[in-house]
This record gives structure tokens, C-alpha cells and sequence, in this order.
């Protein structure tokens, strides 16, 4: 017999090839029944010989894990969020943008090219492949840190285990998209509609659902795909993105054939009608096209905005839209106090989801659109989660259908309502006694991006509001072990009617307790957006606590000193100093501190003086760089002590030269006789390996990658 260890690994060589050609060139080298034999004995040799089983085994495709938490994973490159637009007219603004752009960095718009690719409605995907070996799958999550979903991954046959092919980076990263093909969504619900299951709503919601599911097992019985559609690594040789496209599916990845080249923005439009109309005979959900520019240096010319890269832009088709009767309308109250009507609907199936509510947004919308109670409305997605009704049918409305009058009272705390002037929006104004408030500002203040409070999830707050243990977010700083320990109540799902247990066991309130410890070393910046100013999200935070350092001095900053922080206008402003006003929001901040949280900005949280070496010099760049962004260059510049010059001039120092740089730029320098260097020469001049590439700041990609754009 051979020997076991080396039987495993042949059976695996040859497993992995069989489903290569299989799922890649649409090959069957062997028959089924052979396949499945090799596989049912190199299964029984790992059992056996469990120390000689290999990281990409085939039997994994089968799973068998079972996960009872999905640890956290940190993503080396941020998974960025992308603008879309459903205007032809937007996409037209964005092409002069772009044009507006590289025209400024002189870059030769003769050389500009865009991408297109269809966008599919599934589960953004990360995995990390190190000496050809699939480490790491991990969902998008908050697109800083997501999921780590491997076992499941390893379930889809589509993605490769093992990349064995010559001159692959050490360790490299792809991005794609995780779907559920709508026959094989058919064929489950068929499933669970015989055994007396509810069908479940649509193939992009089951394939979350599937991917977090504890048993692999199940995961692989479901049959998940997968198509991916960029690289990630360090130094990579690729110019364009269509290159790194074509080598991704020399490799073996799923690449969907459906991609397009383009010259310029008319062949775009072609592209978007062509497939606005093909989309429908597709095997999976589509709800739009990426547009994104090819070069991976003018990507790097064009950079970021706070959230989304400038190079890309997602085209969304208009949504479907359907007919139903308008029930009812209910009032959503929202931590701020904002009042959200929501139309409440005869059910009706809408992109593949049963639909129930749609949103009507606020006094100004209902009144645009005249409805009223009974009457016969339009509904749409439009790419929002809550649905939208858009109108009603004038032909179908009944002589006695009720019209529709807005409340003037909270329907939670029965407190008259406010609506300042210039705003749609109606308010209740009782901010410390109204309880959707009150379990929204908790909420707000423990999510992930805020305080990072573990443990204290869905059901938990509400839980501990009922007891009166917790009406404030200073109260989290004083609950105990015997507080906690016990606690439990039923909560019922109101759509599907289902019940389950909330409570606090003993490794829950330990984990919950630890979280409030550590989350007294939170930034300041993040703890000024977890108390929950109105106006006040992550981006403003971080740009008041650089400004002002601490707390106090937001606290008595004026109207006019606030507005003089960059992008901080009247409105946040003026929130600002109400919030800090307020005796209560005092009292609560002052309790906070006395907890130990931190409302000064510490040393290692700004960006720290490397050297002196820049002191008194002026810098300015052109062109786009290999080994750092535009804005790690910056970050460089500041660091070592020069200061970036706006335009070339007889008091520049140094001009870094970079791929593609402008002509005029280079005339100018020339004339004026400045110093021209290299990227690896200021590097040198900095005392930085040229041949290293580091990454000062984390929210952005690496020069000649992209960001996620799902």
C-alpha cells in the first residue's frame, strides 16, 4: 500500500485539478461516480491520518466545521463603499470631473479609459491567499473589520484552495461577490415549502444568511457561488485594471465574462443600455454597472474622497415598481427624535421580496404625493432598504378614502411635535423621557464604530431599559455582575411572528463587563460621536477633536469659532453649542469623565513628528507614485517637517517627480531651476527604504490597488 501521507497528497493534486477544469474550463476529465470515489477515499485517509491532511484538501468543499462565533477579522486594505447614481446626466458630470481632474495633474486625456462590469447583488467577499493558499475568507462587515467566514468559504467550488501558478506574490488578497444563482434559490424554497418551511425572501439576503451559518455542512449544501473581480498585493506589476482582471482568471478565478473595456463615456451608455435589458436573462441578480476608470495611475492621480474612491461610480437601474393599497400609516420615531412616516401595505412581491412597508419620509412627501388611506399606490426600491411609495393611482381611488392627517403629538410619548423652519423633518422634543430615544441614543453609543461595546446586542438594551437599569449612557459605567446575571426575556420577530430568549448568562455579562473596561481607552474622537450630538457622525468628530483637543474646549467653543473648522457649517454648529448648553448633557458628560473615559485627545492618537529633516523646505509633487498614495506622500511631507506648496514657484525646494507628470509643471520647474527628485530619492532624502512601502495611514489602499466597490 502506499504510503498514507503520500496518497493524501496525490489524491488531493488530483481532486484539485478535476474541479479546476470542472468549474474553470467547463471540463469533465472523469466521470462523477470516479470523482466521487477519489474524494469518499481521500476523506477516509484524512480520518485516519488527520496530522497529514493539507490546507487546500477537496474535503473541505463538503464541509463539516461547525462554528459557534465568527471571529473578527481586521482587512489590511478597508473595503470602501462606492457613490452610484441612476442619472445618465450624473454619469455624464462625473466623466467631466474625472476629465476636469487629470487635466489639472496634466495627464493626457487621450490615455483615459473606463471599465465596466456588471454589479451583482450578493455578499462582498475578502480572501487572502498566502504562497497560493487560501488563509482567510471574510465578509465586508463594517468595511474596516468583517467576519472570518473561511469554512464556509472553503464550501464554494468556485474559488480556488491552491493558485499554482509561477510568479504569484507571497501573499496576495482578491475581492468579490458571493451569490446564491436564482435556480438554485428556487430549488430551496421548493425545499422548504414541502417540509412547511417559509420561503425564504431573496437569493442576496440568503446568501448572508447562508454564509454565517454555523454548520459548513449545510453552507456547502446550498450550492453558493462566486465571481471576483479585483486583486489586492504589495508591488504589483499591473497597469490597468483590466490586465489584473485577465491574470485573476488566468489563475483560476471565477471572472465574469460580462466585463467591457471602453474608450470613453458614450461607449459606457452602450454598455448600461445593452445590459439593462440582458441583465434579465442572467443567472443571478443584477441591479446596476461599476464604472471605473482603467489606469491604476490616474486611479492614483484621481484619490479619495472621506468615503469613496473618485475613480469609480456605481450606474443603478431604475427599480421595479408595483401596485398595492396603502392600509395605514404608523410613526417611526428615530434616536434624534425625527419622525418617520411609514406606509403600511397589502403585501406585495417587489424585486423578489414580499413587501409590507415603504417609507414616506416626512409631512412634506405625503403631502406632495396627496394620498390616502385606501388608495391604490405605486411602490419602488430605488436601492434603498425600506421601499418607497411613489405615487398613487388617481383612476382607482375610492369615494370614501380617508385623507391622510399628519400627527402633531409623538406617538410614543404622546409629546407635541416641532419643526424648525427650512426643515421637512418633525421632531419630539422630549429628549430625556421619550423611550425610542432613549434605546437609540444606548444603541448608538455601544455600535461597533462608537464605544465597541460587546455582547450587548439585539433585545439586550431594550432589556435593560425595561429594568431601569440603564436610561443613560453614563449608567452602562455602573452596572454590576449581579445587575446583570439572569436577566431574560421572550421578544417576538413582529414580521415573522417568531419567538427566542434574550438573556445575560455568565460568559455574556463577563464579555460585557470586559467591553466597558476596555472601552475606556476609546479615542476621543470616537467617544465625541458615540454620545450622540445631532449632526455630529464619525468624519465630524475626528475633524473637532483634532481642532480642539478636548472636550471642554468644544464645550464653550462660540458659533464662530466652530464654523471655522473645515467642513463645519452652520447647522452642526449650532447643534454643537445647543448639545453643550443643555444642563442634563453636562451632567451626563461629567459623569463619563469620572468613569474614565477619554475626552482629550491623547499623543498617539495624532500623527506623530518623525523628524526635522523637511524643516523649512517646501514640497510639491507630480504624476502618480508606485510604493505610496498621494496622500501617505503628504502625511510623509508633514511628518519630517515640510510644508506642500500649492503651485511651482521660485520657493519650491523640491518637485517629486512621479509617472505621467505634467508637462507644464515640468516646463515651469525647469525654467525656475528647481530640484527635481525621484520617489525613491525623497525616500532617501527622508532616510526611508526606498525598496519598502509603508502605510501611514490605513483607511487608504496601496498605491496600484483598488478599494472595494460593493
Amino acid at each position: 500500500m502506499m504510503n498514507p501521507q503520500a496518497r493524501i497528497a496525490e489524491l488531493t493534486e488530483k481532486l484539485n485539478y478535476y474541479n479546476l477544469m470542472y468549474y474553470q474550463k467547463h471540463i469533465s476529465v472523469v466521470s462523477d461516480y470516479e470523482f466521487d470515489m477519489l474524494l469518499e477515499e481521500l476523506n477516509q485517509l484524512e480520518a485516519d491520518y488527520p496530522q497529514f491532511k493539507l490546507p487546500d484538501s477537496p474535503t473541505q468543499r463538503v464541509g463539516g466545521t461547525v462554528t459557534k462565533d465568527f471571529p473578527t477579522i481586521v482587512h489590511k486594505y478597508p473595503m470602501l463603499s462606492l457613490g452610484n447614481t441612476y442619472s445618465e446626466e450624473e454619469l455624464q458630470e462625473f466623466d467631466k470631473r474625472i476629465k476636469k481632474i487629470l487635466q489639472d495633474e496634466d495627464i493626457d486625456l487621450n490615455t483615459l479609459e473606463y471599465i465596466c462590469e456588471l454589479k451583482f447583488d450578493g455578499v462582498s467577499m475578502s480572501l487572502t491567499y498566502q504562497n497560493g493558499v487560501l488563509m482567510t475568507g471574510a465578509t465586508r462587515g463594517d468595511g474596516v473589520q468583517g467576519d472570518d467566514v473561511t469554512p464556509n468559504v472553503k464550501t464554494i467550488k468556485t474559488i480556488p484552495l491552491r493558485v499554482n501558478q509561477p510568479n504569484i506574490p507571497a501573499e496576495f488578497e482578491v475581492r468579490g461577490e458571493v451569490f446564491m444563482a436564482n435556480k438554485v434559490f428556487e430549488e430551496l424554497n421548493r425545499e422548504r415549502e414541502e417540509i412547511g418551511l417559509e420561503a425564504y425572501a431573496n437569493p442576496r439576503n440568503t446568501a448572508s444568511g447562508t454564509l454565517k451559518l454555523q454548520d459548513s455542512a449545510e453552507v456547502a449544501r446550498r450550492k453558493l457561488d462566486a465571481f471576483i473581480y479585483f486583486l489586492y498585493g504589495e508591488n504589483l506589476p499591473y497597469q490597468t485594471h483590466e490586465e489584473a482582471v485577465r491574470t485573476l482568471a488566468n489563475w483560476g478565478f471565477n471572472v465574469s465574462p460580462t466585463y467591457q473595456k471602453c474608450k470613453n463615456i458614450e461607449e459606457v451608455m452602450q454598455y448600461i443600455h445593452h445590459w439593462d435589458k440582458e441583465r434579465k436573462n442572467l443567472p443571478l441578480e443584477t441591479d446596476g454597472v461599476v464604472i471605473k476608470v482603467n489606469s491604476f495611475a490616474q486611479q492614483r492621480a484621481l484619490g479619495f474622497t472621506s468615503k469613496s474612491p473618485r475613480w469609480a461610480i456605481a450606474y443603478k437601474y431604475k427599480a421595479e415598481s408595483v401596485s398595492t393599497t396603502l392600509l395605514s400609516v404608523t410613526y417611526q420615531v428615530g434616536r434624534t427624535g425625527a419622525i418617520t412616516p411609514v406606509a403600511e401595505l397589502k403585501p406585495i412581491l417587489l424585486a423578489g421580496t414580499t413587501v409590507k412597508r415603504a417609507s414616506l419620509h416626512n409631512a412634506n412627501e405625503i403631502e406632495r404625493l396627496g394620498l390616502r388611506i385606501g388608495d391604490v399606490v405605486f411602490v419602488e426600491k430605488g436601492g434603498e432598504i425600506i421601499p418607497k411609495v411613489t405615487g398613487y393611482d388617481a383612476t382607482k381611488r375610492a369615494t370614501n378614502s380617508q385623507v391622510l392627517v399628519y400627527i402633531t403629538h409623538c406617538p410614543e410619548c404622546n409629546t407635541q411635535l416641532i419643526r424648525k423652519d427650512g426643515e421637512a423633518q418633525h421632531y419630539c422634543p422630549n429628549v430625556q423621557g421619550c423611550p425610542p430615544q432613549i434605546r437609540g441614543r444606548l444603541e448608538h453609543f455601544i455600535g461597533r464604530k462608537a464605544m465597541d461595546i460587546e455582547s450587548l446586542g439585539e433585545g439586550k438594551i431594550e432589556l435593560l431599559f425595561e429594568k431601569g437599569l440603564v436610561s443613560s449612557i453614563e449608567h452602562f459605567y455602573s452596572l454590576t455582575y449581579q445587575q446583570l446575571f439572569g436577566l431574560e426575556k421572550v421578544i417576538t420577530d413582529p414580521d415573522t411572528g417568531k419567538s427566542k430568549k434574550v438573556g445575560f448568562k455568565e460568559k455574556t455579562v463577563e464579555n460585557i463587563l470586559a467591553a466597558l473596561e476596555k472601552s475606556k481607552q476609546v479615542p476621543f474622537a470616537r467617544v465625541l460621536f458615540a454620545i450622540g450630538i445631532r449632526f455630529v457622525g464619525e468624519t465630524v468628530a475626528k475633524k473637532l477633536a483634532d481642532h480642539f483637543q478636548n472636550i471642554d474646549n468644544i464645550a464653550k467653543a462660540t458659533l464662530e469659532e466652530l464654523t471655522q473648522v473645515p467642513d463645519i457649517g452652520g447647522r452642526i454648529a449650532e447643534s454643537v453649542v445647543d448639545f453643550f448648553k443643555d444642563t442634563d448633557n453636562q451632567a451626563v458628560i461629567d459623569k463619563l469623565k469620572q468613569a474614565g473615559l477619554q475626552f482629550e485627545v491623547k499623543s498617539q492618537d495624532t500623527k506623530v513628528a518623525l523628524s526635522t529633516k523637511l524643516a523649512g523646505k517646501n514640497l510639491l509633487y507630480s504624476g502618480s507614485f508606485k510604493k505610496m498614495s498621494r496622500e501617505q506622500l503628504e502625511e510623509k511631507i508633514i511628518a519630517h517637517g515640510g510644508k506642500i506648496a500649492s503651485s511651482v514657484s521660485k520657493n519650491l525646494d523640491y518637485l517629486i517627480v512621479g509617472e505621467n507628470m505634467g508637462p507644464s509643471k515640468l516646463e515651469k520647474a525647469q525654467k525656475l531651476n528647481i530640484t527635481m527628485i525621484s520617489e525613491d530619492e525623497f525616500l532617501q532624502l527622508i532616510d526611508e527604504d526606498g525598496q519598502t512601502t509603508t502605510q501611514s495611514n490605513p483607511s487608504k489602499p496601496q498605491a496600484g490597488v483598488q478599494g472595494s466597490l460593493f
